[in-house]
């Protein structure tokens, strides 16, 4: 059950440290610890110093494919303090959905890699490789080794009455070739023979940061990422603050499109950012200033002045361009008569997301694409 909570708005000041402020970091880890087998640059001496002023360093991913333990052994490999508890998986928040539905020993299909069979075992139920053993629940994640075998018998298992569990739902996965198939499309697969949606565990779905949250007895919880769909958006989901971080996916322009559920409480470069208080926006009017930086829209395009730090720069842009999108549409001239009839013009509407030209502002601050 989602606790409670209310994230703070976006683009927040924090008159600290991050590390200061919140007790608990959850990382999403690819595009933010490590690309493929590679750490980001400094993303491992960032988390050591924020180790070192108190934060606990959660390590939170979607994918599903390897144990707890086998994640940290890579993230150790970095130089990182890393053990098995500080890692939580998808496969995990799965395994813990299942066991609060059913007894402990029930059969669970499995399709899916290690990291789902470890995660079942570690709550207690009994995960099985055929329908045959009539599973009680069918748990699907991300492994390079599923195939049509085990997505047909998912299938004939959720046709039995079988209950179905997703680990997440993300189309693709990163590989060093580029982007490849992820979990999202296996689970479309499935649903293309069966009449049922499955439960979601993963980001941008709440069981996955809940059990982040109480695994690493987290109070202050900040978590941190760079998709907004499925690392901001969850952290949206159940009420907690986010840190989007410039080392992945998405970029300051998705970041400009963004809908209200995916826009970060902070924003930064990268894990460096930890360290470091974050500035607010005070809006006046139509400016929106941060720091050295007064950012505002004029003929759908951002105008931006001053000087300084680029991401205080972004943040004034950011918020002059999140004002104008969500703001209410602008009643048009006054009613013209025409021919003894009075003809209402239609109201303005916002700019649509995505509209506003970005580019220049961005070259001004110093963060061309």
């Amino acid at each position: 059950m989602t606790t409670e909570r209310k994230a703070p708005a976006p683009l927040s000041a924090c008159d600290e440290p991050l590390a200061s402020r919140y007790d608990v970091a959850l990382l999403d880890l690819d595009g933010v610890v490590y690309v493929g087998p590679d750490p980001v640059p400094d993303a491992p001496e960032n988390l050591r110093k924020a180790a070192k002023e108190g934060m606990r360093i959660g390590y939170i991913t979607n994918n599903a494919s390897r144990p707890a333990r086998v994640v940290a052994e890579h993230l150790a490999s970095f130089g990182l303090d890393v053990i098995a508890d500080d890692v939580v998986t998808s496969a995990q928040a799965a395994a813990k959905l299942i066991a609060s539905e059913f007894p402990k020993g029930s059969p669970v299909l499995v399709v899916g890699g290690e990291g789902l069979y470890t995660a079942l075992e570690e709550y207690g139920l009994s995960p099985v490789r055929s329908s045959d053993a009539r599973p009680v629940a069918v748990v699907q994640g991300f492994h390079p080794d599923v195939n049509w075998v085990m997505l047909a018998d998912g299938a004939h298992a959720i046709h039995e009455g079988a209950k179905w569990f997703a680990t997440n739902l993300d189309l693709t996965i990163p590989t060093a070739a580029g982007k490849a198939p992820g979990n999202g499309t296996l689970v479309r697969a499935i649903r293309a023979a069966v009449d049922v949606d499955p439960v979601v565990a993963g980001k941008p779905e709440p069981p996955l940061l809940e059990t982040s949250i109480e695994r690493l007895k987290a109070q202050r919880p900040l978590m941190i990422g760079d998709r907004l769909d499925s690392d901001i958006a969850g952290a949206h989901a159940v009420g907690i603050a986010s840190l989007w971080v410039a080392t992945g996916v998405n970029d300051a322009h998705d970041l400009a499109r963004a809908s209200k559920d995916q826009r970060p409480t902070y924003i930064a470069a990268g894990l460096g950012a930890l360290a470091e208080k974050q500035a607010g926006v005070t809006v006046d009017g139509a400016r929106h200033a941060c720091a050295g930086w007064t950012a505002e829209v004029v003929n759908n395009a951002v105008s931006v002045k001053g000087e300084g730090a680029p991401y205080d720069g972004l943040r004034a842009i950011l918020s002059a361009v999140w004002a104008a999108v969500d703001a209410p549409a602008k009643p048009g001239p006054k009613p013209a008569k025409t021919a003894g009839r009075t003809r209402r013009p239609l109201p303005k509407p916002a700019p649509a997301p995505g509209t506003i030209a970005i580019d220049a502002a961005l070259h001004r601050v110093g963060l061309d694409k």
